[in-house]
C-alpha cells in the first residue's frame, strides 16, 4: 500500500488513539522459539533485573501503553507425548515469575503500565487480591490483570489437580472469583478509613473496614482485605477467551479484550459479536478496548526487513514451534511425516480422532506458503507464534496496522517480538514516529497517570467505571446491591 491507499483509508473513519502494548513473557521462547541462539537476542537475560529495567525505560519513552506479560503454567508436553522437545528447544522454558519484576520497572518509569497474567483456577482469591493491591500501591496505580482460567491439564497436575475443571465450569468459577475480588478490593475498606491520627492513636478507623464473608459454590473467604485502598482499587482487567463461555465472561468483566486471528475480517467479526454481548451487560461500548497480537519485523526499507526476516528463520527451531502449537491446540502433530504435506482429504486415517476444527487448523496454510508440512508449521509458529507478522519498512507496517484498525475496528496492538529487546527498539525508533506522523498516537500517555486513566485518557478517573459490574460492590453500597 502507498500514499494513495493511505489517503483513501484516512477518510473512512475519524482517528482513534492507538494503544500499544509490548507482548513479552518472563521466560525463554515466548512466541519465537529458537531465537535464544541469535547473537542479537537477549532473552537469556530475562532472569536478571537489568533486562526488565532497560525494557521498561524503552517502552516508557516510546509511547507504549503497557508491558503485557503472558505466563504459562506447566510445560508443553503434547508434541510426541513428552515435554522433551519444548525443554530442548527452549519453548516457554525455563519460565520465571512475572510478578517479581514489576516493582523494579515501576521505580524507573512514570507512565507505562504493567499487565500481569494470573489464573483463577489455581490460586485462592484472597492471596491474589493482596498481591495486586500491593503492586497497585507501589506502581502508583499502573497495574493490570490478564485474567486466565488455564487450558492445560499439565498445568493442573503441576498444582495438584487430577485435571482441569470442565471448560465452561472454569468460567463459572472465574465469575465467582471476580465477585469475591471486587468485594475485597472495592467493598472491604471505605475511602476514608485510613486517618493516621497520632493524637488518638488511630491509624485506621475500625468501623470503616468491613470483614468480607463470602461463601459461594467454589470459594470461601472470611476476612477483611489486608491492604488499604490502592490508587485504582481494582486493576485494569484484561481477558482473552474466544469460546462462547470465554467471550461471555470477557464481555461482563473485561475492560480490555485480547482477540487472536490471522486476518482483520476474522477478528472484526469476533469483535462485533463480543460488542453485542457487552451491550447486553449495560456497558458503554467505548469502555471496552480490543487488542490483537501483531508482530512487526521492521527495516528502514522493505528489502532490509525481508533480509532481517530471512536471518531470523536461520535460528528458528521447528521442533520448538511444533511444541508450542501442539501444547496450545492439544493436537499431537508427531503422527504426521515431518516433511510430507498434510493430507487435504479430511477423512484421511491420520486425522482419526481429531475434531473438524483441529483438522482445519492443520490443513489451512497461511498466505505465501506453497507447501504445508509439519516442518513448515513448526517454522511458521517459531516466528511470532500463531499471530500475524509483517516484514517491511515503517510505512509498510503502518499501512498494515491501518488495515487492521479500519478492517477489524481494533483499539490497540499487543506487539509481539522475534528478538528481544530489538523488536521494541525498532518499534520505538522507526515505527512510532511514522504512527505519530499519521496522528494515531497523539499526546499519550500522560506521565504519572494510572493505568486506567491512561487507557481511557481520563485524568482523575482511576477507579472502575460506574457501569462496570465491580462497581456495585463499593463499600458504601453494601446491602444495596451486593449478592
Amino acid at each position: 500500500m502507498g500514499e494513495n491507499s493511505e489517503a483513501a483509508l484516512e477518510g473512512t473513519k475519524p482517528k482513534k488513539r492507538l494503544l500499544l502494548n509490548a507482548f513479552d513473557m518472563n521466560g525463554i521462547g515466548h512466541i519465537s522459539p529458537g531465537q535464544w541462539r541469535n547473537p542479537i537476542d537477549q532473552s537469556k537475560n530475562k532472569n536478571r533485573l537489568d533486562y526488565w529495567i532497560n525494557l521498561a525505560k524503552l517502552l516508557d519513552r516510546g509511547k507504549f501503553n503497557a508491558l503485557f506479560l503472558a505466563d504459562n503454567f506447566g510445560s508443553h508436553d503434547t508434541y510426541t507425548g513428552s515435554h522433551a522437545p519444548a525443554i530442548r528447544a527452549g519453548t516457554q522454558w525455563p519460565m520465571y515469575d512475572p510478578f517479581v519484576i514489576i516493582s523494579a520497572m515501576a521505580a524507573v518509569t512514570k507512565s507505562v503500565a504493567f499487565g500481569v497474567t494470573s489464573c483463577t483456577t489455581f490460586e485462592p482469591p484472597f492471596l491474589l487480591a493482596k498481591r495486586f493491591s500491593t503492586l497497585d500501591h507501589v506502581t502508583n496505580g499502573r497495574i493490570a490483570w490478564n485474567i486466565v482460567t488455564s487450558w492445560s491439564d499439565n498445568a493442573a497436575r503441576a498444582v495438584g489437580l487430577e485435571r482441569l475443571p470442565e471448560h465452561d465450569k472454569r468460567y463459572d468459577m472465574a465469575d465467582e472469583y471476580l465477585n469475591l475480588m471486587y468485594k475485597l478490593w472495592e467493598g472491604s475498606w471505605a475511602d476514608d478509613a485510613v486517618v493516621q491520627d497520632v493524637a488518638n492513636a488511630t491509624y485506621t478507623i475500625p468501623e470503616k473496614v468491613r470483614k468480607i464473608e463470602h461463601k459461594g459454590e467454589f470459594f470461601k473467604c472470611v476476612s477483611a482485605h489486608l491492604v488499604d485502598p490502592s490508587p485504582q482499587r481494582t486493576p485494569v482487567l484484561f481477558q482473552a477467551g474466544m469460546s462462547p463461555a470465554g467471550a461471555s465472561f470477557g464481555a461482563k468483566h473485561a475492560e480490555c479484550i485480547f482477540i487472536g486471528g490471522r486476518s482483520p475480517e476474522f477478528v472484526g467479526k469476533k469483535i462485533a459479536e463480543t460488542r453485542k454481548l457487552i451491550a447486553s451487560h449495560g456497558w458503554d461500548l467505548s469502555e471496552v478496548k480490543f487488542f490483537v497480537q501483531f508482530t512487526p519485523i521492521i527495516g528502514r526499507t522493505d528489502e532490509e526487513a525481508q533480509t532481517k526476516l530471512a536471518d531470523f528463520y536461520k535460528y528458528a527451531i521447528p521442533e520448538g514451534g511444533l511444541a508450542l502449537f501442539c501444547g496450545i491446540s492439544g493436537i499431537d502433530v508427531s503422527r504426521f511425516p515431518f516433511d510430507e504435506e498434510f493430507p487435504l482429504d479430511v477423512k484421511h486415517p491420520l486425522y482419526e480422532g481429531l475434531s473438524p476444527r483441529h483438522v482445519e487448523a492443520l490443513i489451512t496454510k497461511p498466505q505465501g506458503y506453497e507447501r504445508w508440512t509439519p516442518r513448515d508449521l513448526g517454522n511458521f509458529q517459531a516466528i511470532g507464534g500463531s499471530g500475524p507478522y509483517v516484514a517491511g519498512s515503517p510505512q509498510t507496517i503502518a499501512d498494515e496496522i491501518e488495515r487492521w484498525i479500519h478492517g477489524a475496528d481494533i483499539d490497540g496492538l499487543n506487539i509481539g517480538h522475534v528478538v528481544v529487546p530489538g523488536a521494541w527498539e525498532d518499534v520505538v525508533d522507526l515505527l512510532v514516529p511514522e504512527l505519530d506522523r499519521r496522528g494515531w498516537l497523539k499526546d499519550y500517555p500522560a506521565p504519572g497517570g494510572t493505568a486506567r486513566e491512561n487507557l481511557y485518557d481520563t485524568p482523575g478517573s482511576a477507579k472502575l467505571r460506574p457501569t462496570h459490574p465491580g462497581a456495585k460492590f463499593k463499600f458504601e453500597r453494601y446491602g444495596e446491591t451486593w449478592e
